[in-house]
């Protein structure tokens, strides 16, 4: 059973508080279920899209479980939440899972047995097919490149997930590029759980340096990436953030024209 949404109030959206133990039996019940099912996550950056696009908000709103991935995220909620946290006895990060805090644990997914990893080049996804086989000990993986992704890929990857027929889906194409896939295609795709997972295909296969896990129970993940992949990451660090803000106050003072979009 999933547990019910709980809105980030300064943030106005909704995220579904999981530890690691806990998302593994939620997937575990949408797998059983049969059914097409999402884990998307929650940082700064899809926030802004959330309240700057509509399909994007879409998605996230229809989504069967929204992560805190972010550490702002996280501090946000657990702010919003801290009676509820004390009564359980939990610290606000235990609730803070990005990709590479759960994919290590794919093997306590009850009845998994079928993974398909889309993303990364060709090498990294290739290293990444053979490091998940041994996390799922007899579970099938297989997998196929996002790199050059274009319409023509993305049909035949459509094709091949239609033939393979997975139970999990490990989508690594990069925010917000691979929640537009899934905007497009979903309806088309094979019942199974459509796991956002941005560059943690790279991550898993050991080409992208993961940040110490005590980074980001700290809060300080975006500094390792900063300096890792400063091109990549300055606009997230130092404008986004403002951008959001402008977002938020619009919304908060013009509500007509964004509710319910």
């Amino acid at each position: 059973m999933i547990p019910d949404r709980q809105r980030v109030p300064v943030l106005d959206v909704d995220a579904t508080p999981l530890r690691v133990n806990e998302l593994m039996d939620a997937m575990a019940g949408l797998i059983a279920d049969g059914t097409p099912g999402t884990v998307l996550g929650h940082n700064l950056h899809s926030i802004t899209l959330f309240h700057s696009c509509q399909d994007f908000r879409s998605l996230y709103q229809n989504s069967s479980i929204v992560l805190l991935d972010g550490a702002p995220v996280a501090m946000l909620w657990g702010l919003a939440h801290r009676r509820q946290l004390r009564l359980l006895g939990q610290g606000t990060m235990s609730y803070r899972l990005g990709s590479m805090d759960w994919i290590p644990e794919l093997g306590n997914v009850t009845g998994l047995e079928r993974v398909a990893v889309i993303g990364a080049g060709r090498e990294a996804n290739t290293t990444a097919v053979a490091r998940l086989r041994s996390i799922i000990p007899g579970a099938t993986v297989d997998g196929m490149p996002g790199e050059g992704w274009d319409d023509a890929l993305e049909s035949a990857v459509v094709k091949w997930l239609k033939e393979f027929r997975p139970q999990l889906v490990l989508l690594g194409l990069g925010m917000p590029l691979q929640e537009s896939v899934l905007l497009r295609r979903l309806g088309q795709l094979p019942p199974a759980v459509y796991c956002t997972v941005g560059g943690a295909i790279e991550q898993v296969a050991g080409i992208q340096k993961l940040a110490p896990r005590w980074l980001g129970r700290l809060g300080l993940e975006w500094a390792w990436r900063l300096v890792l992949h400063p091109g990549r990451v300055a606009y997230r660090v130092f404008v986004e953030p403002w951008k959001l803000a402008g977002l938020l106050i619009r919304r908060r003072f013009q509500p007509s024209k964004t509710k319910g979009k």
